[in-house]
């Protein structure tokens, strides 16, 4: 059994969170601008799924014996393509959709709600005068239909993201709940299955598929997740914290994934 690491920052815990999610052999998008979710995506191909599909700025590569993976900044950063082992074009039809079904996601929200619907348009009621104006849907739509499994992250746990009414809805998670929310509008996918988050983990209850606390992360109390959520979450009769990464993860992580620290400096 791995030691569990004694020194470690929240985010080098969501993204080990992360990379136990992930199974050899996958096909797993990396995005440029989720640092965190990338780390966890790496972390599990150094660890435990040597054959990952690692879709990286356009490119598809096998990252395993990069002895350090540098940061890159923009999807289309060229530095990425220096690992690619060919380049795919997003405009190649049907063929990619199919792919992407057995593909996983990771979609980030200026506002998630309750059920996991997500904004990424911007903040405020008027559209020409956004008081914060965010990239735009930027694909999470479609990718949030057609992909086979996708999680929710965000770099903030407060009231203003985790919030009870989106401003705008950028990608439909479970619409206004129920275990057929997807099936009633003909929307293919499985919606959302987790959202992470700096101070726990939600999941969605099967038969309202509203946000469930599934773990809380150590250090951290039930009070302080209820306080900083913006809705009413479900929250279950026992609650579990979430593990703490290895020491062997936390080595990788600092060694070989995320050398410039960017998951160990501060919000």
């Amino acid at each position: 059994m791995s030691q569990t690491a004694m020194d470690y920052t929240t985010k080098e815990l969501m993204a080990a969170f992360i990379a136990g999610e992930i199974k050899d052999g996958e096909t797993v998008s990396v995005g440029a601008s989720l640092p965190v979710c990338r780390a966890g995506i790496l972390l599990a191909h150094l660890t435990h799924a040597p054959n990952l599909k690692v879709q990286m700025a356009f490119t598809m590569t096998n990252l395993l014996n990069v002895p350090v993976l540098e940061s890159f900044e923009f999807i289309t950063d060229w530095r990425a393509a220096r690992w690619a082992e060919f380049f795919y074009n997003h405009d190649i039809g049907p063929d990619l959709y199919k792919r992407r079904r057995q593909a996983i996601f990771f979609i980030g929200g200026l506002q998630i709600d309750a059920y996991g619907n997500t904004n990424l348009i911007g903040i405020g009621s008027d559209f020409r005068r956004l008081k914060m104006r965010g990239p735009g849907g930027v694909g999470t739509a479609s990718m949030g239909t057609n992909i086979g499994r996708y999680y929710l992250y965000v770099n903030n746990h407060n009231r203003q993201t985790l919030t009870e009414k989106l401003d705008w809805r950028s990608c439909f998670g479970f619409g206004e709940g129920g275990a057929d929310a997807r099936k009633r509008i003909n929307l293919p996918g499985s919606g959302p299955r987790f959202c992470i988050t700096p101070l726990c983990i939600f999941d969605f209850e099967e038969t309202t598929k509203r946000m469930r606390i599934k773990s809380v992360h150590p250090g951290v109390t039930l009070e302080q997740v209820l306080d900083n959520t913006g809705f009413e979450p479900v929250v279950p009769e026992r609650i579990a914290i979430t593990p703490a990464p290895s020491a062997e993860q936390v080595t990788l992580l600092r060694h070989r994934i995320d050398v410039d620290g960017v998951l160990r400096r501060s919000q």
